[in-house]
């Protein structure tokens, strides 16, 4: 069975001599193959051999990572189901029947700046739906400027978030007069700060607070409010200054 990796790994070649490629010769596939998960033709594309092993007796596999102009060839609804599935969609492995060798079309370099450009465009897609919603709120964002993000979240609530909304706590709380699953009313937006991200003005009876909202979900699940409360939470929880 041809077996797709989760990460390409660079060794030393296994018996050389049943197969007329190495690690780092370029290959094509050939025509009439498909991919081995979605059954997508795939001939022609490219890439460069990254292992060549057996994965069952007397059956040889060859791995490869896939060149800079079969990445851009690649849909982005593949790419996204991968990254749900778990599948590592940089690199594939076939038998070697299936491919031949071929003249490199980049360099490792142009390989290695694609797919940190398309990571990080994805970088959500293992979340699915939820996934695709985070990205829609943060596709102009720089990855590494985490102000810029509360800030935008914020922005993007004050045009979608209906106030005010009764929540509860959803977050153990290690000082303060609230705890996990006390009820409250979110008013409006107080601001975003460090570490605490979008903070929220709050009411509980007569006392007001403000609170992160991050620790708040809505209460009626079926309520635009809960979607996107939801959807704040799991990217704060998640975002890779965490």
């Amino acid at each position: 069975m041809r077996k797709r990796h989760s990460k390409p790994k660079y060794i030393t070649v296994v018996d050389s001599q049943a197969v007329a490629l190495a690690v780092g010769d370029s290959i094509v596939v050939k025509p009439g193959v498909k991919d081995p998960d979605s059954g997508t033709p795939i001939a022609g594309w490219q890439g460069r051999v990254t292992e060549i092993q057996s994965y069952q007796p007397g059956k040889l596999t060859v791995t490869f990572q896939w060149d800079s102009l079969s990445l851009k060839r690649m849909p982005d609804s593949a790419i996204r189901r991968c990254e749900e599935q778990g599948l590592d969609w940089t690199s594939m492995g076939l038998y070697p029947e299936e491919i031949e060798r071929a003249e490199p079309r980049d360099t490792q370099d142009d390989v290695d700046a694609l797919i940190e450009e398309l990571s990080a465009e994805h970088s959500w897609d293992y979340l699915g739906k939820q996934g695709q919603r985070i990205h829609q709120v943060l596709y102009e964002v720089d990855e590494d400027d985490e102000m810029e993000a509360f800030e935008t979240w914020q922005k993007y609530m004050d045009v979608h978030l209906k106030l005010p909304f009764e929540a509860d706590v959803s977050e153990s709380q290690e000082r303060g007069p609230l705890h996990s699953g006390d009820r409250v009313t979110v008013t409006g937006f107080e601001g975003v700060v460090d570490s605490y991200g979008i903070l929220v003005n709050i009411k509980v009876g007569s006392s007001s607070y403000v609170f992160p909202l991050c620790d708040l979900k809505a209460v009626n699940q079926k309520s635009t409010q809960f979607i996107l409360t939801d959807d704040y939470a799991v990217w704060f929880a998640n975002r890779s200054w965490s």
